[in-house]
Formats: structure tokens, C-alpha cells, sequence
């Protein structure tokens, strides 16, 4: 058995980048052979990623959060991928961890991960949806959520700095961001059916959660063969900080600025409007957004 194991390239210091070699450790002593893979950049990781599966990995375990994920999800998805059978094993050690929220898995236990990992190996582990996202001719995967609006330019926003660290900063530069967020025009086409939608945002999720908790489609399922459309309505500055504090308990949805609904193809276009996957920086509307059915077995 060979396992390929990527380990986030931003985990330079500290705790992180000890989680990959206790992850190694782990499952070495399992009997397993392991390949470790560390790069400066997450370019070079997919490349080296690439370069496993290639090698007959019988395995890939992601070190990280839910970038790591989204790098996971993008070498092993897609009808017609020559790795499709190979399992995605996920380590959580990231600020957010939504993905693994939504598997159920221990968050920032590298040894009951590991476990876990290798029980669901054992088992067979599970088959889950993926989203594929198309934009100029250009297609990438994502596991978790796609935002385009406020969320997307809050961590736009997030990314250009470098302190604070973990989820302070990201709520420091949503209250930032609000100061000067408007409502955004789209145009949306679900499964067929278009409008022309005034909202603070809107996000098509595969999974039930962003941001390291916020719940904004809490019912929704990794296995249902569906995505859920979540929009949020104009709001005031006030009433977006009213609806806020909800979304980690899920108890924003019966707002009336708040939809969802279950689709399996969207097109969505706005101007100015960057888009974000799994956390992951995709680039601007148009996008086009699908829903493909049992396209990756996670080991979960």
C-alpha cells in the first residue's frame, strides 16, 4: 500500500508542519509505504501530486485545510480522469476545515485523523459529488462551496493580508469590507430557469459550510446529486450584522432576505465579481457551475 501524502506548502512553521511527518509516522506504522510531499508552492505540490498518481499511489492524504482539499479534489476528479479510483484521504489541520466538518472527521488531531483515514481505507470510504466550476474555457473542481459577493471579496480582501492570523482576520476584513459593500446585480440561470437577482451574495454549495463554520446551506448533502444556490438579498449594513451571527447555527435560513434551492447547473454573471472555491481564488464571473454525481471516493 502507498500512500501519497501532500502536506499544505503554507505550513512552513510551527505545529502544521509537524502534522505532515506525525501523519507519516502514523502511517508507517500501519505498514503502509508512504511518499511525502512537500513543495514551496502549491504549483509545484500538484505537479508532485501528479507525479505519484502516475506512480501507482494507491492513495492521496491532504494535509491541511480546505485549499489542500480543493488541490485533492482537482487531481483525482473529472469523468474520464486516470485516477478516479484512487481514495482522498484528508488530514485536517487548517483555520477553516469545513470539508472536514462536513465528513464528520477530527479536526487538529493528526493521530485519530490518521485512524480514521486508515479505517475508512479498510472500509472502502465513500462516494461524494464534486461541483465543476468552467469559466473561459477553463475547468477546475471544488469540493466544499463557490462564493461570488461579499464572502468572495471578504477574503479577498483576507488574502492581501498578513496578520491576523486564523479566523480573526477574516472576520476583521468582513467588518472592513462592510463599510463599503453595495448589492450586486447578477444574472442567473438555474437549471434552465434565468433572472435577474439584486444580493449580497450568492454561493453554490456541494457542502454546508465556509469561513470555518458559518452554516450557509445547512442542509446540504455531499451525496444528493444536487447543489444548493444560497442567496443573500439586499441588506443594510445593519441588517447583514444582524443576519451574520445566525449563519453559524444555521439559523439565518428562515430570514426573508435568504433563498436556497437545490439545482444541478447554474450560470452566474456580475460585474466586477471575483469568485472563491473551497477558499481557493477562481478568478471572475461569468462562471458556469455543475453538479457531478459520485465523482470522488473520500476516505471518510
Amino acid at each position: 500500500m502507498m500512500i501519497a501524502l501532500a502536506v499544505n506548502p503554507r505550513a512552513s512553521f510551527g505545529r502544521s508542519r509537524q502534522a505532515g511527518e506525525e501523519a507519516a509516522s502514523c502511517f508507517r506504522a500501519s505498514g503502509a509505504d508512504v511518499l511525502l510531499l512537500r513543495e514551496d508552492s502549491y504549483a509545484e505540490l500538484a505537479g508532485a501530486v501528479a507525479q505519484a498518481l502516475a506512480s501507482g499511489a494507491d492513495a492521496l492524504v491532504v494535509v491541511g485545510g480546505d485549499g489542500m482539499v480543493h488541490l485533492g479534489v482537482n487531481a483525482l476528479a473529472g469523468s474520464g480522469a486516470p485516477y478516479g479510483t484512487v481514495p482522498l484521504g484528508i488530514i485536517p489541520t487548517g483555520t477553516g476545515n469545513d470539508m472536514a466538518r462536513a465528513l464528520r472527521l477530527p479536526r487538529r488531531n493528526v493521530a485519530a485523523a490518521c485512524a480514521r483515514t486508515l479505517e475508512a481505507l479498510s472500509a472502502g470510504g465513500r462516494m461524494i459529488d464534486v461541483g465543476r466550476v468552467s469559466s473561459g474555457g477553463v475547468t477546475r473542481w471544488f469540493a466544499g462551496v463557490v462564493s461570488a459577493g461579499f464572502d468572495a471579496a471578504v477574503n479577498e480582501r483576507a488574502n492581501a493580508w498578513r496578520w491576523p492570523r486564523g479566523n480573526a482576520r477574516y472576520n476583521l476584513a468582513m467588518l472592513r469590507e462592510l463599510t463599503s459593500f453595495r448589492a450586486i446585480s447578477y444574472t442567473v440561470t438555474a437549471d434552465g430557469e434565468s433572472w435577474q437577482q439584486q444580493a449580497m451574495l450568492i454561493s453554490v454549495a456541494n457542502g454546508q459550510s465556509i469561513g470555518g463554520g458559518m452554516k450557509v446551506t445547512p442542509d446540504a448533502l455531499l451525496d444528493d446529486g444536487h447543489l444548493d444556490l444560497f442567496i443573500v438579498g439586499p441588506l443594510s449594513r445593519l441588517g447583514l450584522l444582524a443576519v451574520f451571527p445566525k449563519v453559524f447555527s444555521g439559523g439565518h435560513t428562515g430570514h426573508p432576505a435568504v433563498h436556497i434551492r437545490r439545482v444541478r447547473r447554474i450560470e452566474v454573471a456580475a460585474d466586477n465579481v471575483v469568485a472563491y472555491a473551497d477558499g481557493e481564488r477562481i478568478g471572475p464571473l461569468p462562471l458556469t457551475i455543475e453538479v457531478v454525481p459520485a465523482a470522488v471516493r473520500v476516505l471518510a
